[in-house]
């Protein structure tokens, strides 16, 4: 417990899954959770339950491929809680067609979201990051960014939107370092989520049974409290001198 009193910290794709796990996580952390989405009626939900259980967060509904739904959600935060300390770029998409498969709108929603949203939110936190002194960014990349095959899940828009947040992550890193502000991505491998699940795969052990011969590690498959206890990690002080890192969170799919 504790681990990140007195911070103010925005969750991105904040409804469900691996940004829903990482408020939840947060929360019990000690922070103040800023939580945001588009589906609004589903993140207020989990907001108020969290809020039930003697958490502080918030909901606000955020488009991230928006620059005007970000300055508005930074601007309602600062005005709350006078800062922000955290913030972690999750919210992402997958459209499973690959090079000759996917089309132009396909193509452009996903970058919107997966690379251009990562971009719009490091712009808008990291003026008042600044001013604060310190900050904290983790973005949500892939193993996908790293290795091809499996990993993208037919996704070659995803695949590239990825590697884009990759090499974004460390060129903000380099670049406000100076301030204090440190920038680092995570790479999830096989994650049972609703998104998964969605999909056809009804179960964690059957998305492991499915990876089995990728993540070496059993259940070889991950929980999105996998992805969220890595990116408290990032966000705490613990980290306090690591930036421009890429930590897969795999089960050890890339030590193949």
């Amino acid at each position: 417990m504790g681990r990140l009193s007195g911070k103010v910290a925005i969750i991105t794709g904040a409804a469900s899954g691996m940004g829903l796990a990482g408020v939840q996580l947060f929360a019990k952390e000690g922070a103040k959770v800023v939580a945001t989405d588009v589906a609004v009626e589903a993140l207020q939900q989990r907001v108020n339950e969290i809020v039930a259980n003697g958490g502080e967060a918030i909901a606000l509904r955020l488009d991230v491929s928006s620059p005007e739904s970000w300055n508005s959600v930074v601007e309602e935060t600062v005005a709350k809680y006078g800062k922000i300390d955290i913030l972690i770029n999750n919210a992402g998409i997958h459209i499973a067609k690959g090079v000759l498969d996917a089309d132009v709108p396909d193509w452009n929603k996903v970058m919107d979201i997966n690379t251009t949203g990562v971009w719009l939110g490091m712009k808008a936190v990291i003026p008042h990051m600044q001013k604060n002194g310190k900050g904290s960014i983790v973005n949500t990349s892939s193993i996908a960014a790293i290795i091809g095959g499996m990993a993208d899940a037919q996704g070659a828009a995803y695949s590239a939107s990825k590697g884009a947040v990759r090499s974004l992550t460390k060129h903000t890193a380099q670049w406000f370092a100076k301030d204090n502000i440190r920038v680092n991505s995570v790479h999830p491998g096989a994650v049972f989520t609703g998104m998964v699940e969605k999909a056809g795969i009804k179960s964690q052990a059957e998305m492991g049974e499915h990876y089995k011969n990728h993540a070496p590690l059993p259940p070889h498959a991950g929980e999105p409290m996998d992805i969220a206890n890595a990116y408290l990690f990032l966000a705490s002080d613990e980290s306090k001198f690591i930036t421009g890192i890429e930590l897969p969170v795999d089960g050890g799919w890339i030590s193949n």
